[in-house]
């Protein structure tokens, strides 16, 4: 299976993030995801074999299903496949999305329906998440009462911050802001209740929006990929452990579990780290979309 460590075209570069390259092609943007992952706000020096294709594909997957609820940003998912880019395609191949150029609100929406992660850590100091008051006596990957809206900072280098919902009503305008956690919520609920279809628990997810031309909120960048949702496999489920996890919850577990201090330099994984971080992507993939990865 062929790897791409950093894209190399001949567009004018828009934008290098942890794991995608963004070039501006004609007032258009070609995202092209490597097989980087991040983790800890850092990029790690191992590929995943594979693993841009599976979040192309995926996002892909879900872009079109939920383009009833809410426009997106995507012109074509197969880019490759058009004539202005044929001399690209064995890069552009299943990793790539032809997108419009849109204003980006310059935060994270995230909606949590279990508490694990940051939100735990949270959770267990003061009671809350993002100014949002949780029951007393929750455990570990509990289920919430219901899903929750909690809103970060984006940051491109060092860490998200979070906020709360007023915060982000400061930021962007109280309809604006009200509107995305709106929406936020609405693909949240679709998303699971497709997804439990499959056996699937989405516990957690984050989505990005932009404007477009006419004042239209739009979705961007990914929705419901490993590198940006918490999957679980509902029989697996036991409130106060969590479950096996389908995304890159894997490698961060290695990395807690490894001597690394998260301040220098992240270490090389190790060859069966790698392995099943690919079957892991592979295997959520081909559960939600039905297809082969």
């Amino acid at each position: 299976m062929k790897t791409l460590g950093k894209a190399e075209l001949p567009y004018k570069i828009f934008k290098s993030g942890k794991v995608r390259d963004v070039f501006e092609v004609d007032g258009r943007l070609l995202i092209v995801s490597s097989d980087r992952i991040s983790a800890f706000d850092y990029v790690l020096p191992s590929l995943i074999p594979g693993k841009g294709q599976i979040l192309n594909r995926i996002a892909g997957f879900w872009f079109a299903r939920t383009q009833n609820l809410i426009p997106n940003h995507v012109i074509s998912t197969e880019p490759e496949k058009l004539l202005e880019f044929a001399a690209q395609a064995d890069i552009l191949e299943k990793r790539s999305l032809l997108a419009k150029k849109l204003e980006a609100f310059p935060i994270e929406a995230i909606v949590r329906a279990y508490i694990v992660g940051s939100g735990w850590n949270t959770y267990q100091k003061t009671g809350t998440i993002c100014g949002v008051k949780l029951p007393l006596g929750l455990k570990f990957a509990d289920s919430l009462p219901e899903p929750i809206f909690t809103p970060t900072t984006k940051a491109d280098t060092g860490h998200d911050e979070n906020i709360t919902s007023e915060q982000m009503a400061d930021q962007l305008g109280e309809e604006t802001a009200a509107e995305i956690k709106s929406l936020s919520l609405r693909l949240f609920a679709a998303a699971s209740a497709y997804a439990l279809e499959k056996g699937i628990i989405i516990a957690d997810s984050k989505f990005e929006f932009g404007r477009d031309d006419n004042g239209n909120v739009v979705l961007i960048d990914e929705i419901f990929t490993p590198d940006s949702s918490r999957f679980w496999k509902r029989d697996e489920y036991r409130p106060g452990q969590e479950p096996p996890p389908f995304d890159k919850q894997f490698v961060r577990n290695f990395l807690l579990g490894s001597s690394w201090d998260r301040k220098s330099p992240p270490p090389q994984l190790p060859a069966d780290v790698i392995v099943s971080t690919t079957e892991k992507y592979g295997e959520i993939f081909r559960i939600l979309t039905g297809q082969e990865p």
